[in-house]
Order: structure tokens, then sequence, then C-alpha cells
């Protein structure tokens, strides 16, 4: 199951996580909100060291804590 956040407006966002591959070789990871969710990119919860916060037009993001 994919982590959610319901923001102040009541839409549901669905946490997601892109890898990729750099030239060097080292992996980065992108985490991004979305409403719908995409199965094989959904992760099930809030990586450590990282809190939710939400932007001036509702959009949640993650910020280190």
């Amino acid at each position: 199951m994919a982590f959610s956040h319901v923001n102040s407006k009541g839409q549901t966002y669905y946490l997601h996580v892109n890898r990729i591959k750099r030239s060097s070789g080292k992996e980065t990871k992108l985490y991004y909100f979305s409403r719908e969710v995409k199965a094989e990119k959904a992760i099930d919860a809030v990586p450590d060291g990282y809190k939710v916060i939400e932007m001036k037009t509702g959009l949640p993001a993650l910020k280190k804590a």
C-alpha cells in the first residue's frame, strides 16, 4: 500500500520514488507525490530523515527533518 497524504483541500496524494542511475554509477532517488498510484514506483513510508510539508498550492512535498 502506497503512503498517502490528504492535503488541506481534501485531495489525496501518493508518494513515489524514481531511481536514476548516474554516469558515475551512483544511484539517485527522486521522491514525488502523485494523485494516482503507480504500482512500480509507489513506496509505503516516508524515508528516514524526511517529513511531509504542504506547499501554498496544496501540493505535498518532502523536506529533510
